[in-house]
């Protein structure tokens, strides 16, 4: 634990040099700003007066008169050159000395003299030495008030509790300086300025705890700073003013007033599979204010190691985006034995973002998250020992270009790539392009006066696709012959329709839609009778291009019907509203499978007799699709007719609103949002015409909480048949309605879900932050260490930590029942899962994951956190008390980034036993 200390403290000494600004915080002349005074200029005009007021003057303009004086005068500007000027105020009282060559201000005093801008309780200017003391004063309460706030020109705010400059030398001394750089702040000590700019300080502690008189910091004894270098002497940690024997005798630090690079020291730790580790050492490379490099890696004891590289550049107004590259080798057990394993992984994470502004109508975007299947597994997460992102088993990636041309004309494309870690399979889609008309009407004209004629109402539009996808083994990926498996070919749609009302209340559409595939390749069959066995097939690809095309014919008919039930004597419940929207439509496809149309070819064996089979009880040819194998495919076998019905209702509830003291005020509650039923009917089929009927909606009980559910009926039933070659039952379909009988359809599917949190706010805010941290993500506005963060926090929703929320609850429940469409085999799933946060005190937090499994009868993965506020510091503890993902971690750190490093951990996880 000793060397781990020395470590983290060594580390945070290293951070420091990030600490760039000309001055750094031993000069009072280049830091931010911490404290705002009233700097709004009085009106100085009016005649001179013997009472308290404020005092503008040239002291070039001496006067005679070494009595006190009250009031407000204001010199000549002519009278001297501007960089000679000194301006002054003060609220209660100005006095001079005998000569009138001293000037004391007294109460909220300030003066400006050639860039500097110097307020405090008390000031004093000698015209003769050049000297301006500032100090505070104490109030009747023994408080120290007042302080001096001072500002050079092109330069930053500082306070301190007083000071003394020399306005001709430029030099001066600075006693307890407080000011903030970088989010650091510095405090305390004495800080002097030498006339070649060089600063001394003596004394000064720094932190990243805001406080006056902050709990821990770094103490700089002694340090002299340069325009490029900071000399430091002996330094040293202290917590609670409790110095710590973890320092340096001296200390050198490059100060460059530009983004620098610099080592980055290793984290040292254990692992049970891998041994002894230093975890993320390496270099950072400051390359420019718009991008920058990271070259970090990981060695272990047992021979493992892993490589990373990291970049993230950001161009304003114009994109951002960082790339991340993972090479990790790992080896388990002895070499030369049984129990010896390696593996070599990686992963390539890339995300861009181009601002809507840069150009419009062209817009670039990617999202990249591949590597190899094992990673997550054998490199526990990263490096991150975080469950979760170990068990992932997905990977996706996009990349998409798309414009706007003129007239609304879409262009989009993009590559794609998805991946299961656990089958070990790829899908890679390079390209998929999409190009998009929008519909016109051809036969309209531009001067048309009144109302469109029927044809005038033709509308024409065209859309396009094409795409080149595989699907393979992650092994076989890069393999040559993978090149022969891409599927691909291209699609075009031109629809043509056009629609009217009937009869003032419904609404009737009707259209041709012609569809056209091209392939670059196609397929031919073969077969071989095999006894006993089903045939076997022989399939051949043959390259070349081909096309096959196809048509349909449809038309629909929609209204709406409004009833409305009108209460009086229910209370604030005044009346229920109900829409329904029927919709009907009707559909034809001919038949485009008769081989002379060249989509379809007759099977035969390989001897050159034809092969039969039964369709629909007829014995005939069997024909097959030569487009098999292509992505689009061809058209379908047969043709169909088909209507199609769909039924959408709507009902609210009207209540008189209690928030509205008028009593006129009214509230709508919407009950039920969407529930539709549909089906359809095939006027060719000899059986089975109708389609079973789906039904699906949403029902909003509150403004909180909402449900939704979803099922399938079917209309037919079924008999029992006794199998005589097995002596046994079966059940199955007969072409027969239920309400033939009497009987409603059959439920053979129903589920519904909701969540619900019991403290909104909470959910509110936690979106507001994702969404924050979302948006400085896609700007590039945030740290890795920060877009690390909000990774957690999408995968652990009690990472959000806010201990303005009190308490919060909030669960998830989905059910679903399905059976066989005979009603056999019945099956029910569903899972709840819940999650919550409590505070215990202002200062600490409990909250909580878990979940219940109804299959297994048995608590799913549960997490337990408690965190305690240390106002600058941070403690957490994570515990996962039982499951595969058993562990836990003690983190005590500094919450601000600048000091992200110095922490103290103790961890022992699944992957992990130390």
């Amino acid at each position: 634990m000793k060397l781990l200390r020395y470590i983290i403290f060594l580390k945070t000494i290293v951070l420091l040099t990030s600490v760039n600004n000309q001055a750094l915080a031993f000069t009072s002349f280049s830091t931010f700003q911490v404290v705002q005074q009233d700097t709004t200029k009085k009106d100085t005009t009016k005649k001179n007066t013997l009472n308290k007021g404020e005092l503008q003057r040239n002291l070039k303009d001496t006067t005679k008169n070494d009595s006190l004086k009250k009031g407000s005068v204001q010199s000549n500007p002519k009278d001297t050159a501007a960089s000679e000027k000194i301006q002054y105020a003060a609220r209660d009282s100005v006095s001079f000395s005998k000569d009138s060559s001293i000037v004391y201000l007294y109460g909220k005093a300030r003066v400006i003299y050639q860039g500097l801008e110097l307020d405090a309780d008390y000031i004093s200017f000698n015209n003769k030495t050049n000297i301006i003391y500032a100090r505070g004063t104490v109030n009747d309460k023994g408080k120290y008030i007042g302080r001096p706030i001072f500002k050079m020109e092109g330069q930053g705010t500082s306070m301190a509790d007083s000071l003394r400059f020399n306005t001709a030398t430029k030099a001066g001394n600075i006693f307890g300086v407080y000011t903030e750089q970088e989010g650091g702040f510095f405090t305390g000590g004495k800080a002097k300025k030498q006339p070649d700019d060089e600063i001394h300080s003596k004394g000064q502690t720094f932190s990243t705890c805001n406080l006056p008189h902050p709990h821990f910091g770094i103490h700089f004894t002694k340090a002299i700073v340069t325009e490029n270098q900071i000399i430091a002497g002996p330094l040293y940690l202290k917590i609670e003013d409790i110095p710590l024997p973890l320092g340096l005798p001296f200390a050198f630090f490059p100060k460059p007033n530009k983004k620098s690079s610099g080592i980055i020291l290793p984290t040292p730790g254990e692992d049970f599979s891998r041994g002894f580790f230093l975890q993320d050492g390496g270099y950072y490379i400051g390359l420019s204010d718009y991008w920058d490099a990271k070259l970090t890696g990981t060695i272990y004891s047992y021979g493992s190691f892993s490589a990373r590289g990291a970049s993230t550049y950001t161009k304003r107004y114009k994109f951002s985006g960082n790339i991340d590259l993972n090479y990790a080798f790992n080896q388990y057990g002895t070499k030369e034995t049984a129990d010896y394993n390696s593996s070599k992984d990686f992963r390539i994470n890339w995300s861009h973002s181009q601002n809507p502004n840069a150009k419009p109508g062209t817009t670039f975007s990617a999202s990249v998250n591949a590597g190899t299947s094992s990673y997550d597994r054998l490199t526990a997460g990263g490096n991150t020992y975080d469950p979760n992102q170990t068990a992932n088993n997905t990977l996706s990636s996009s990349i998409a270009y798309s414009k706007i041309f003129g007239k609304g004309i879409n262009f989009t494309s993009a590559l794609r790539h998805s991946q299961e870690t656990q089958a070990k399979t790829v899908s890679l889609t390079l390209p998929d392009v999409t190009l998009s008309v929008p519909t016109f009407n051809p036969f309209d004209s531009k001067d048309r006066v009144g109302e469109q004629k029927w044809y005038q109402k033709i509308s024409v539009g065209y859309s396009m696709q094409a795409t080149n996808q595989i699907n393979t083994a992650d092994s076989l990926l890069f393999k040559k012959e993978s090149l022969y498996k891409f599927r691909n070919g291209m699609q075009h749609n031109i629809p043509i329709s056009m629609s009217f009302n009937v009869l003032k209340y419904f609404n009737f559409n009707t259209g041709l839609n012609y569809l056209e595939r091209w392939h670059l390749q196609s397929i031919r069959k073969t077969y071989a009778k095999v006894p006993n066995q089903q045939d076997a097939v022989f399939i051949d690809t043959v390259p070349g291009f081909n096309r096959s095309g196809q048509y349909s014919i449809n038309g629909g008919l929609s209204t709406k019907i409004y009833s409305t039930a009108q209460f009086k004597n229910l209370g604030n419940f005044k009346a229920l509203r109900h829409v329904m929207t029927p919709s009907v439509s009707f559909g034809y496809t001919p038949d485009f499978s008769d081989p002379s149309k060249g989509n379809y070819k007759y099977a035969y064996y390989q001897d050159g007799s034809p092969k039969y089979t039964i369709l629909n009880g007829v014995v005939e040819q069997e024909k097959y699709s030569i487009h098999e194998s292509s992505y689009y495919g061809g058209p379908g076998q047969g043709k169909s007719a088909s209507i199609s019905f769909s039924v959408d209702n709507t009902v609210e509830a009207k209540f008189l609103s209690p928030k509205d003291t008028t009593g006129t005020g009214e509230k709508k509650i919407p009950i039920i949002q969407g529930l539709g039923i549909s089906g359809s009917y095939n006027l060719l089929a000899k059986e089975f015409k109708l389609s079973t009927l789906s039904f699906s909606g949403r029902s909003q009980f509150t403004d909180k909480l909402g449900i939704n559910y979803y099922g399938t009926l079917n209309p037919y039933l079924y008999e029992d048949v006794l199998d005589t070659a097995t002596n046994l039952t079966n059940r199955k379909l007969v072409s027969k309605y239920t309400w033939s009988k009497g009987q409603f359809p059959r439920l053979t599917n129903f589920g519904f879900s909701f969540s619900y949190s019991l403290n909104p706010e909470a959910l509110k805010r936690k979106n507001e932050t994702d969404d924050k941290l979302k948006e400085q993500k896609n700007t590039g506005a945030i740290s890795p260490e920060q877009a690390e963060a909000l990774a957690k926090v999408s995968r652990d929703p009690n990472a959000f930590v806010d201990f303005n929320i009190p308490w919060n609850f909030a669960f998830s429940y989905t059910f679903n029942y399905s059976t066989t469409d005979v009603g056999q085999m019945p099956t029910v799933t569903n899972t709840l899962n819940f999650n919550g946060d409590m505070n215990l005190t202002p200062k600490w937090k409990v909250t909580f994951s878990s979940g219940w499994d109804f299959k297994s009868k048995t608590i799913s993965q549960t997490n337990f956190a408690i965190y305690r506020d240390l106002h600058c510091w941070d403690m957490a503890f994570t515990w996962v008390p039982f499951g595969f993902y058993q562990s836990y971690s003690v983190d005590i750190k500094v919450k601000a980034s600048i000091l992200q490093d110095l922490k103290l951990s103790k961890r022992k996880g699944y992957y992990s036993k130390f």
